[in-house]
Protein backbone atom coordinates (compact mmCIF):
# COMPACT_ATOMS: atom_id res chain seq x y z
CA UNK A 1 0.00 0.00 0.00
CA UNK A 2 0.88 3.66 -0.73
CA UNK A 3 1.55 6.48 1.67
CA UNK A 4 0.53 10.11 1.25
CA UNK A 5 3.57 12.00 1.01
CA UNK A 6 4.23 15.55 0.77
CA UNK A 7 7.63 15.94 -1.14
CA UNK A 8 8.84 20.35 -0.69
CA UNK A 9 11.50 20.80 -3.22
CA UNK A 10 14.25 22.92 -2.57
CA UNK A 11 15.46 25.72 -5.34
CA UNK A 12 17.90 23.84 -6.61
CA UNK A 13 15.22 21.76 -8.45
CA UNK A 14 13.84 24.62 -10.22
CA UNK A 15 17.26 25.98 -11.96
CA UNK A 16 20.26 25.19 -13.79
CA UNK A 17 22.87 23.54 -11.99
CA UNK A 18 24.74 27.17 -11.99
CA UNK A 19 21.69 28.57 -10.24
CA UNK A 20 20.38 30.21 -13.50
CA UNK A 21 16.90 30.71 -13.85
CA UNK A 22 16.59 31.39 -17.39
CA UNK A 23 13.32 29.23 -19.22
CA UNK A 24 15.18 26.72 -20.65
CA UNK A 25 17.17 25.82 -17.67
CA UNK A 26 14.21 25.90 -15.54
CA UNK A 27 12.50 23.45 -17.46
CA UNK A 28 15.18 21.26 -17.89
CA UNK A 29 15.63 21.11 -13.85
CA UNK A 30 12.13 20.83 -13.54
CA UNK A 31 12.36 17.54 -16.28
CA UNK A 32 14.76 16.05 -14.16
CA UNK A 33 13.14 16.45 -10.68
CA UNK A 34 10.10 15.30 -11.64
CA UNK A 35 11.76 12.07 -12.69
CA UNK A 36 12.46 11.51 -9.18
CA UNK A 37 9.18 12.18 -8.44
CA UNK A 38 7.83 10.02 -10.90
CA UNK A 39 9.48 6.90 -9.38
CA UNK A 40 7.58 7.63 -5.93
CA UNK A 41 4.27 7.80 -8.29
CA UNK A 42 4.49 4.49 -10.00
CA UNK A 43 4.79 3.13 -6.47
CA UNK A 44 1.43 3.96 -5.41
CA UNK A 45 2.51 6.59 -3.32
CA UNK A 46 -0.50 9.79 -3.47
CA UNK A 47 2.28 12.63 -3.53
CA UNK A 48 1.72 16.50 -2.85
CA UNK A 49 4.38 18.47 -4.35
CA UNK A 50 5.53 21.93 -2.77
CA UNK A 51 8.51 24.06 -4.18
CA UNK A 52 10.56 27.25 -3.94
CA UNK A 53 10.07 30.57 -6.10
CA UNK A 54 13.08 32.64 -4.67
CA UNK A 55 15.05 32.75 -8.37
CA UNK A 56 11.72 33.01 -10.21
CA UNK A 57 10.09 36.04 -7.37
CA UNK A 58 13.56 37.78 -7.71
CA UNK A 59 13.35 37.97 -11.70
CA UNK A 60 10.55 39.53 -11.13
CA UNK A 61 11.19 42.04 -8.69
CA UNK A 62 13.77 42.51 -11.21
CA UNK A 63 11.60 43.85 -13.70
CA UNK A 64 9.28 45.24 -11.78
CA UNK A 65 12.41 47.72 -10.68
CA UNK A 66 13.38 48.17 -14.32
CA UNK A 67 10.55 49.10 -15.20
CA UNK A 68 9.28 51.15 -12.11
CA UNK A 69 9.34 54.44 -14.23
CA UNK A 70 7.13 53.18 -16.93
CA UNK A 71 4.92 50.28 -15.41
CA UNK A 72 3.67 50.21 -11.84
CA UNK A 73 5.28 47.69 -9.93
CA UNK A 74 3.08 44.58 -8.84
CA UNK A 75 3.53 43.82 -5.33
CA UNK A 76 4.98 41.07 -3.89
CA UNK A 77 1.72 38.95 -3.50
CA UNK A 78 1.45 38.83 -6.93
CA UNK A 79 4.80 37.95 -7.68
CA UNK A 80 4.89 34.45 -5.43
CA UNK A 81 1.05 33.80 -7.61
CA UNK A 82 2.58 34.24 -11.12
CA UNK A 83 5.66 32.06 -10.12
CA UNK A 84 2.87 29.39 -8.41
CA UNK A 85 1.37 29.10 -11.56
CA UNK A 86 4.33 29.29 -13.81
CA UNK A 87 6.05 26.37 -12.16
CA UNK A 88 3.22 24.59 -11.59
CA UNK A 89 2.69 24.38 -15.26
CA UNK A 90 6.26 23.17 -15.78
CA UNK A 91 5.59 20.22 -13.53
CA UNK A 92 2.36 19.17 -14.85
CA UNK A 93 3.72 19.17 -18.26
CA UNK A 94 7.05 16.80 -16.89
CA UNK A 95 4.58 14.65 -14.65
CA UNK A 96 2.00 13.98 -17.52
CA UNK A 97 -1.41 13.87 -17.04
CA UNK A 98 -3.35 13.45 -13.47
CA UNK A 99 -1.55 16.28 -12.18
CA UNK A 100 -3.10 19.69 -10.71
CA UNK A 101 -1.93 23.18 -9.34
CA UNK A 102 -3.24 25.10 -6.88
CA UNK A 103 -2.73 28.60 -6.38
CA UNK A 104 -2.31 28.97 -2.66
CA UNK A 105 -2.78 31.23 0.22
CA UNK A 106 -1.78 31.19 3.09
CA UNK A 107 -2.91 32.96 6.15
CA UNK A 108 -0.67 35.41 8.19
CA UNK A 109 -0.99 37.58 11.30
CA UNK A 110 -1.20 41.26 10.47
CA UNK A 111 0.56 41.57 14.26
CA UNK A 112 3.75 39.31 13.17
CA UNK A 113 6.38 41.07 14.75
CA UNK A 114 8.48 40.46 11.16
CA UNK A 115 6.13 42.91 9.75
CA UNK A 116 7.59 45.38 11.88
CA UNK A 117 11.07 44.71 11.43
CA UNK A 118 11.31 43.21 8.21
CA UNK A 119 14.63 41.18 7.67
CA UNK A 120 14.34 38.57 4.54
CA UNK A 121 16.38 39.64 1.86
CA UNK A 122 15.40 39.20 -1.66
CA UNK A 123 16.04 40.27 -4.75
CA UNK A 124 19.29 41.35 -6.43
CA UNK A 125 22.23 43.84 -5.05
CA UNK A 126 21.36 47.50 -5.89
CA UNK A 127 23.78 50.72 -5.00
CA UNK A 128 22.26 53.18 -2.90
CA UNK A 129 21.29 55.72 -5.11
CA UNK A 130 18.99 52.74 -6.77
CA UNK A 131 17.62 51.03 -3.41
CA UNK A 132 16.74 55.05 -2.17
CA UNK A 133 14.84 55.49 -5.64
CA UNK A 134 12.83 51.94 -4.63
CA UNK A 135 12.18 53.26 -0.98
CA UNK A 136 10.40 55.92 -2.97
CA UNK A 137 7.95 53.39 -3.96
CA UNK A 138 7.58 52.32 -0.41
CA UNK A 139 10.01 49.15 -0.38
CA UNK A 140 12.25 49.12 2.61
CA UNK A 141 16.04 48.68 1.98
CA UNK A 142 19.30 47.42 3.42
CA UNK A 143 22.81 47.70 2.91
CA UNK A 144 24.84 44.26 2.73
CA UNK A 145 28.59 43.78 2.34
CA UNK A 146 27.70 43.06 -1.30
CA UNK A 147 25.69 46.49 -1.95
CA UNK A 148 21.66 46.96 -1.08
CA UNK A 149 19.52 44.81 -1.11
CA UNK A 150 15.53 44.71 -0.15
CA UNK A 151 14.23 43.35 3.00
CA UNK A 152 10.51 41.83 3.52
CA UNK A 153 8.42 40.15 6.09
CA UNK A 154 8.87 36.55 6.76
CA UNK A 155 5.89 36.00 8.85
CA UNK A 156 5.03 32.48 10.97
CA UNK A 157 2.69 31.04 8.63
CA UNK A 158 -0.79 30.13 10.49
CA UNK A 159 -3.11 28.31 8.04
CA UNK A 160 -2.90 27.12 4.30
CA UNK A 161 -6.28 28.32 3.16
CA UNK A 162 -6.66 26.06 0.20
CA UNK A 163 -5.72 22.43 2.04
CA UNK A 164 -9.43 21.43 1.07
CA UNK A 165 -9.36 21.88 -2.52
CA UNK A 166 -5.52 20.31 -2.28
CA UNK A 167 -7.07 17.24 -0.19
CA UNK A 168 -10.94 17.07 -2.71
CA UNK A 169 -8.09 16.70 -5.46
CA UNK A 170 -5.97 13.98 -3.94
CA UNK A 171 -9.16 12.25 -3.41
CA UNK A 172 -9.82 12.18 -7.01
CA UNK A 173 -6.86 10.71 -7.77
CA UNK A 174 -4.76 13.37 -8.44
CA UNK A 175 -1.04 14.64 -8.10
CA UNK A 176 -0.95 17.85 -6.47
CA UNK A 177 1.24 20.81 -6.39
CA UNK A 178 0.14 23.28 -3.87
CA UNK A 179 1.64 26.32 -1.66
CA UNK A 180 4.77 27.11 -3.62
CA UNK A 181 7.22 29.52 -2.21
CA UNK A 182 5.28 28.65 0.78
CA UNK A 183 2.23 30.20 -0.46
CA UNK A 184 1.05 33.62 -1.02
CA UNK A 185 0.88 35.69 2.32
CA UNK A 186 -2.56 36.97 2.68
CA UNK A 187 -4.21 39.10 5.91
CA UNK A 188 -7.89 38.57 7.74
CA UNK A 189 -9.26 41.97 7.24
CA UNK A 190 -11.76 43.39 10.33
CA UNK A 191 -14.65 43.03 7.60
CA UNK A 192 -13.40 39.10 7.17
CA UNK A 193 -12.13 39.71 3.91
CA UNK A 194 -8.52 38.70 2.92
CA UNK A 195 -5.99 41.07 1.69
CA UNK A 196 -2.47 40.04 0.05
CA UNK A 197 1.00 41.50 1.89
CA UNK A 198 4.19 42.04 0.89
CA UNK A 199 5.73 39.26 2.79
CA UNK A 200 7.37 35.92 2.19
CA UNK A 201 6.70 32.89 3.67
CA UNK A 202 9.41 30.15 4.94
CA UNK A 203 8.43 27.44 2.05
CA UNK A 204 9.65 24.55 4.32
CA UNK A 205 7.63 25.73 7.68
CA UNK A 206 4.59 26.13 4.80
CA UNK A 207 5.23 22.63 3.39
CA UNK A 208 5.07 21.27 7.23
CA UNK A 209 1.60 22.71 7.57
CA UNK A 210 0.10 21.80 4.41
CA UNK A 211 1.46 18.27 5.24
CA UNK A 212 -0.53 18.47 8.20
CA UNK A 213 -3.81 19.42 6.58
CA UNK A 214 -3.76 17.06 3.56
CA UNK A 215 -3.27 14.29 6.53
CA UNK A 216 0.45 12.96 4.99
CA UNK A 217 1.79 10.27 7.16
CA UNK A 218 5.51 11.52 5.24
CA UNK A 219 7.06 14.88 4.71
CA UNK A 220 10.48 14.51 2.40
CA UNK A 221 12.69 17.53 2.19
CA UNK A 222 14.36 17.85 -0.81
CA UNK A 223 17.61 19.92 -1.05
CA UNK A 224 21.16 19.33 -2.28
CA UNK A 225 22.72 17.40 -0.03
CA UNK A 226 21.61 13.67 1.44
CA UNK A 227 21.84 14.47 4.91
CA UNK A 228 21.23 17.16 7.71
CA UNK A 229 24.75 17.34 9.26
CA UNK A 230 25.94 17.93 12.91
CA UNK A 231 29.27 20.42 12.67
CA UNK A 232 28.46 21.23 9.36
CA UNK A 233 31.38 23.62 7.91
CA UNK A 234 33.73 22.71 11.08
CA UNK A 235 36.64 19.77 11.18
CA UNK A 236 34.40 16.98 12.28
CA UNK A 237 31.14 16.92 10.28
CA UNK A 238 29.15 14.04 11.01
CA UNK A 239 25.88 12.47 8.78
CA UNK A 240 22.47 12.39 10.96
CA UNK A 241 20.73 9.46 9.75
CA UNK A 242 17.80 7.68 11.75
CA UNK A 243 17.18 10.40 14.93
CA UNK A 244 14.08 10.60 17.11
CA UNK A 245 12.07 13.63 17.52
CA UNK A 246 13.93 14.12 21.20
CA UNK A 247 17.21 13.80 19.91
CA UNK A 248 16.64 16.15 16.82
CA UNK A 249 14.88 19.18 19.41
CA UNK A 250 18.41 18.86 21.51
CA UNK A 251 20.13 19.27 18.17
CA UNK A 252 18.13 22.05 17.04
CA UNK A 253 18.51 23.69 20.15
CA UNK A 254 21.94 23.76 20.77
CA UNK A 255 22.62 25.61 17.13
CA UNK A 256 23.56 22.69 15.35
CA UNK A 257 21.43 24.36 12.19
CA UNK A 258 22.05 27.49 10.24
CA UNK A 259 18.96 29.65 9.96
CA UNK A 260 19.15 30.74 6.21
CA UNK A 261 19.65 27.31 4.93
CA UNK A 262 19.16 23.85 6.94
CA UNK A 263 17.52 25.19 10.29
CA UNK A 264 14.11 26.50 8.82
CA UNK A 265 14.04 22.17 7.53
CA UNK A 266 14.72 20.52 10.80
CA UNK A 267 12.23 23.28 12.42
CA UNK A 268 10.07 21.97 9.52
CA UNK A 269 10.42 18.46 10.10
CA UNK A 270 10.43 18.69 13.99
CA UNK A 271 6.67 20.22 13.84
CA UNK A 272 5.46 17.49 11.41
CA UNK A 273 6.15 14.50 13.07
CA UNK A 274 5.49 16.89 16.75
CA UNK A 275 1.79 17.20 15.09
CA UNK A 276 1.63 13.47 14.05
CA UNK A 277 3.09 12.89 11.46
CA UNK A 278 4.91 9.50 11.18
CA UNK A 279 7.86 10.65 9.68
CA UNK A 280 10.28 13.60 8.31
CA UNK A 281 13.04 13.27 5.98
CA UNK A 282 15.66 15.47 5.00
CA UNK A 283 17.98 14.20 1.82
CA UNK A 284 18.84 15.07 -1.67
CA UNK A 285 16.98 15.63 -4.69
CA UNK A 286 17.78 12.18 -6.51
CA UNK A 287 17.37 9.67 -3.09
CA UNK A 288 14.04 11.02 -2.60
CA UNK A 289 12.13 7.61 -3.86
CA UNK A 290 15.02 5.75 -1.86
CA UNK A 291 14.31 7.84 0.95
CA UNK A 292 10.65 6.12 1.28
CA UNK A 293 12.55 2.78 2.48
CA UNK A 294 13.84 4.50 5.82
CA UNK A 295 17.40 3.94 5.02
CA UNK A 296 18.50 6.94 2.90
CA UNK A 297 18.56 10.41 4.46
CA UNK A 298 17.80 12.24 7.74
CA UNK A 299 14.74 9.91 9.14
CA UNK A 300 13.03 11.58 11.82
CA UNK A 301 10.67 9.56 13.56
CA UNK A 302 8.97 10.48 17.46
CA UNK A 303 10.61 7.86 19.17
CA UNK A 304 13.69 5.43 18.21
Amino acid sequence: MGERVLIALGGNAMTGPDGSAAPGEQRAAVEEAMRHVRALVADGHEVTLTHGNGPQVGNLLLKNQLAAEVVPPVPLDWCGAQTQATIGVLIMNALGPGVATVVTRTLVDPADPGFADPVKPIGRYFTEAEARRFEKLGQTWRRFSRGWRRVVASPEPLEILDAGVVTALMAEGFTVVAAGGGGVPVVRQADGSLAGVEAVIDKDLAAALLARAVRATVMIIATDVPHAMIGYGGPDPRPIGRISLPELRVLHAAGHFAGGSMGPKVEAAIRFVTAGGARAVITSLPEIAHAMSGNVGTQVEKGL
